[in-house]
């Protein structure tokens, strides 16, 4: 079976903040067990580089989050994690560095988006100082600033200009803040801390205006997805399992791989074709025609 870059694992699809530009949950709220989710890695880590603890909901949210993330140690398994950084204070640092956490993003477009008005320093600093201290105890993990809020591809977003004087004040650098995210999204800070900027775009949904039969796109080639219920989803934007492919609870991750819907969604990427409803509705798949960047949620 193919190996893929990296299986998106949902631990939980509960948030504890409610983003504009993230549209709400409409499946039942839901939390992976920690035995559920080792059954889950267990039957994916043969088949992924690296697994991401998330889908929709903020995984440091998760009760077991800690035990979640020492079993991915145990089985060797590198992990990215994507977090909106405000649950950061519950867990001790030691629970991240001394772990196979390989890159962890940061949404710091999050904050304002929920607290306008609010003194946004606390919370920035308290990712800051988390981030000085991972490039002395753990200098090879990557750490990304998202600003996720471009309004176009070029140019940086007003709301952002304060994140990006503190970010560079606190490390004493400079960077160039001029973006062009069709071309170059990342900019580096200090060792391998980074700025990460894009645009805004809207999640795909079957209620969405019909858009065309023909593209491609990266889901099932790089990427799976897999929802806190065990459904599996070819693509880490099928937030309502759209594409339902199979659940991990009744079927192995491989014979799920196999299956024939699951096959011909992938070779009609592949030959430019969109076969479900969906994907025939999804903006998002246009990025893929105008860019030559590989997709990086």
């Amino acid at each position: 079976m193919k190996r893929f870059r990296r299986v998106y694992i949902e631990i939980s699809n509960i948030c504890n903040l409610q983003c504009t530009f993230c549209p709400e949950v409409e499946r039942p709220k839901q939390v992976m067990s920690e035995a559920q989710f080792r059954q889950v890695l267990t039957d994916v880590v043969p088949h992924t580089d690296e697994v991401c603890l998330h889908l929709m909901g903020e995984p440091l949210s998760h009760p077991e989050f800690p035990a979640i993330l020492a079993e991915c140690t145990r089985q060797e398994i590198p992990v990215q994690l994507t977090t909106n950084g405000t649950l950061l204070g519950k867990f001790h640092s030691d629970v991240f560095f001394k772990s196979s956490l390989r890159q962890i993003n940061f949404s710091l477009h999050s904050f304002k988006d929920n607290f306008p008005g609010k003194d946004w320093r606390p919370y920035l600093y308290e990712v800051l100082d988390f981030t000085k201290l991972a490039l002395k105890e753990k200098p090879e993990l990557y750490v990304n600033f998202r600003l996720w809020n471009l309004p176009t591809t070029t140019g940086m977003k007003d709301e952002n200009q304060d994140f990006m004087d503190e970010i560079q004040g606190y490390f004493n650098i400079g960077v160039n803040e001029r973006v062009d995210v069709a071309h170059r999204r990342s900019k580096n800070i200090l060792g391998r801390a980074y700025f990460h900027f894009d645009t805004r775009f809207e999640w795909p949904s079957l209620t969405a205006p019909f858009i065309s039969e023909k593209g491609f796109c990266h889901a099932l080639s790089q990427h799976v997805g897999i929802h806190a219920d065990g459904r599996v989803v070819a693509c880490c934007l099928d937030k309502e399992a759209g594409n339902k492919l199979g659940n991990v609870f009744e079927l192995p991750f491989a014979e799920i791989m196999g299956l024939e819907f699951t096959q011909k969604m992938h070779e009609g990427f592949q030959k430019g074709q969109l076969v479900t409803d969906l994907c025939q509705r999804c903006t998002f798949i246009s990025r893929f025609k105008k860019s030559p960047l590989p997709f990086s949620l």
